[in-house]
């Protein structure tokens, strides 16, 4: 894990700066990793269409879930079983947030431009970013990606080319979760399918005090999920990633 420098850009308070409670809290800054470090160790990230300026949200309430509270359904375990997947952590993250990238059924454009993929890249190589990948043979067909300063661990967005991948992906996150203690992984924005996964809400002002003391914490070690491969039928089967 780098040391990274101070970021030149302070941002402004979260609450004094949205008494609407809309969510947008300023403008401009960059996404070096130095930028993206203090945004999430302030509850900020970024999110904007390619060729606007950087909005930087905070939104109220705030999404999370809790490792501890979340349980796999049936069918997702089921499939986990049936199809053996192998699942890797940190192995590839660039074709990740690339694959997060691309156009959905639902949607013609996506939020991760290329700035986005260039400066997560950048604070993936610093060690504050973190990918799970889902593969059939040697070919990715789901994951995702995030932040992680301390216990404070922040999902980003997830992708899948094959039937409940991405859930998968999740399971295994939430597991990580669960093996090291972690409070609540940050969602950001509710939606229903967040919430069909075991997701609530809390006000931004509990989140804001919450993560301070979060960020403190030790770092997860990453290093000792990232040089095994799992096996999507041995983590159903155990229900756990460590032994």
């Amino acid at each position: 894990m780098t040391q990274l420098p101070p970021s030149q850009f302070i941002f402004p308070d979260q609450i004094e700066s949205d008494p609407d409670e809309q969510g947008l809290i300023c403008i401009g800054a960059d996404l070096q990793p130095s930028t993206l470090y203090e945004a999430y160790s302030h509850g900020l990230f970024p999110w904007f269409s390619e060729g606007e300026p950087i909005c930087w949200w905070c939104p109220e309430p705030r999404c999370i879930i809790r490792p501890q509270h979340y349980y796999p359904s049936k069918s997702l375990i089921r499939n986990m079983k049936k199809f053996d997947y192998k699942i890797t952590i940190n192995h590839a993250f660039e074709q990740v947030i690339r694959s997060c990238s691309l156009p959905r059924s639902y949607a013609d454009e996506t939020w991760i431009s290329e700035d986005i993929i260039q400066g997560y890249c950048q604070l993936f190589e610093a060690g504050y970013a973190y990918s799970i990948e889902v593969w059939d043979q040697d070919k990715i067909v789901g994951g995702l990606y995030g932040v992680n300063i301390g216990h404070g661990c922040f999902g980003e967005s997830m992708f899948s080319t094959q039937t409940d991948v991405s859930k998968m992906a999740f399971y295994t996150l939430m597991l990580i979760g669960q093996e090291n203690n972690l409070p609540w992984i940050d969602c950001q924005l509710v939606n229903d399918h967040l919430l069909s996964l075991g997701a609530s809400t809390i006000s931004r002002q509990d989140y804001l005090k919450l993560l301070q003391n979060v960020i403190k914490q030790p770092s997860i070690d990453w290093k000792s999920y990232q040089e095994g491969v799992f096996s999507s039928k041995t983590i159903a089967n155990i229900l756990r990633l460590r032994e």
